[in-house]
């Protein structure tokens, strides 16, 4: 049998570098070589001299060069209602916004789909993911909707297939007809894994059984979804403690607050991360960190909605995996994660903490290497090091915005929206100087215009 051809390299040079490894390795002036899918090394000064096949020489002068973001919370169909209800805390942004979300059917769902990981990828995300539990009858294929608009964007992607079963007449939120039978949420949820999920490394597709929240879902989701998940095999992803609301309905329902209620349906574990976590008492952050459990931190979201300031600091002490989440564009219209560095620090640093609470290495972390570890894929990126994935961004730091800042580290998380020259994907180039290289940019502003228009429509049709 013939040997399989080399590896097509990329080498890239003079640019600072953030690894994010276990150290925090940093080189004022370093190189990448990408052979392949993978990292084939990373360190000071120039690379290595008498590289074979050698098809792209980047000369990344003026930049800094970190592992791709990770966005560990988001709902990509919300791209649609962006800028409605924009004074309301989340039960009656919920109540005002659940009957149009209703209405959305497959190609609303792959527009929004496209224009949510747009934004993310040209502002550094190469790992997405898509909390997605609204599946109004009779609205289409829409997780495979979604999985396509990933696949063409060229991100790495996981799909939290979500569901509810707990509709108004129940006591839920929701309309009755935006909810999915228990059996029904079920078995979809597990034909979504089996059709989509790939468990080997560098995969670009994953799915995680993801029942919506405590407000929407019965007990017997909760227990048979983590159970479906464990069979399977994936990993487990929900909406916690995001609101003194919410705390107040779980007592109300169940006799105990969101942490214990999660434990007693199976809900802790190494295998689960939770979106928001804002009000949690000791007790609650001593059981994510025995059970390894994992948050996803969503501060622009969180202060959008008055959800409160989660308390980051102190799950970081205490071990517990804490991402970053972009979290719907209709409670985050930036819909981007790059921003959520700066005000992942700022708001953290308004709580009990004050300026130790976090600094611009803890943030940038939380945003990379971090994420990877709520997502599950730590050992395969999040950080840039020799032999893990070739997921990584030049940031462009010599432009006035930046260049007067000496750190690019406190640069990229202080200071304005950096530039992205270039973002790779599993060693393919998805953005360069700031445009995607993958999709139209301009057809999708078009397309999702189109669609939240033609939602609106139907919404008000009734």
């Amino acid at each position: 049998m013939a040997a399989a051809p080399p590896a097509e390299r990329t080498v890239i040079e003079n640019c600072a570098i953030a690894t994010v490894d276990a150290d925090d390795t940093e080189y004022a002036c370093g190189h990448v070589v990408i052979a392949g899918n993978l990292i084939e090394s990373v360190g000071p000064g120039r690379a290595p001299e008498g590289l074979r096949n050698v098809v792209h020489r980047i000369d990344a002068t003026g930049h800094l060069a970190t592992p791709g973001l990770v966005n560990t919370h988001h709902h990509f169909y919300q791209w649609l209602t962006r800028g409605l209800a924009t004074d309301h805390n989340l039960f009656d942004w919920l109540v005002a916004l659940y009957p149009t979300w209703a209405r959305i059917d497959e190609p609303m769902a792959y527009a929004a789909a496209q224009g949510s990981l747009a934004m993310m990828a040209r502002g550094g995300v190469t790992t997405a993911m898509d909390h997605h539990y609204v599946f109004p009858r009779g609205s289409g294929d829409l997780s495979g909707a979604i999985i396509r608009a990933a696949r063409e964007t060229g991100v790495r992607f996981t799909l939290a297939r979500g569901s509810m079963d707990r509709g108004e007449s129940d006591g839920g939120l929701p309309p009755d007809f935006a909810v999915e039978s228990l059996d029904d949420a079920l078995a979809a949820t597990e034909a979504t894994v089996h059709e989509h999920h790939d468990a080997s490394f560098g995969a670009m597709t994953q799915v995680a059984v993801a029942p919506c929240s405590p407000f929407s879902v019965s007990t017997e989701l909760m227990r048979r979804g983590a159970e479906l998940a464990r069979r399977l095999g994936v990993r487990l992803h929900t909406h916690g403690s995001e609101t003194v609301e919410e705390e107040k309905f779980c007592h109300e329902l169940f006799g105990t607050g969101p942490t214990d209620y999660f434990e007693s349906t199976g809900w802790l574990g190494e295998d689960v991360w939770m979106a928001h976590c804002v009000h949690m008492n000791d007790a609650d952050i001593a059981a994510f960190a025995r059970t390894g459990t994992g948050v996803a931190h969503c501060p622009s979201s969180n202060a959008r909605l008055a959800a409160g300031i989660a308390r980051v600091p102190d799950l970081l002490a205490a071990g517990v995996p804490v991402g970053l989440g972009v979290d719907g564009a209709a409670s985050n219209e930036s819909g981007e994660l790059h921003t959520e560095l700066r005000n992942a620090l700022l708001i953290n640093r308004l709580g009990a903490h004050r300026e130790a609470a976090l600094n611009a290495r803890k943030a940038l972390r939380l945003g990379t290497y971090g994420g990877a570890q709520v997502l599950g894929r730590a050992a395969e990126t999040g950080s840039l090091e020799a032999g893990k994935l070739a997921d990584l961004v030049l940031w462009r730091m010599d432009t006035l915005a930046h260049s007067s800042i000496a750190d690019p580290v406190a640069a990229l998380v202080l200071g304005a929206a950096a530039p992205v020259t270039a973002s790779f994907v599993n060693g393919r180039r998805i953005v360069e100087d700031g445009r995607l290289l993958t999709v139209d940019e301009d057809a999708i502003a078009r397309s999702t215009r189109s669609e939240a228009q033609r939602l609106a429509r139907i919404a008000a049709q009734g």
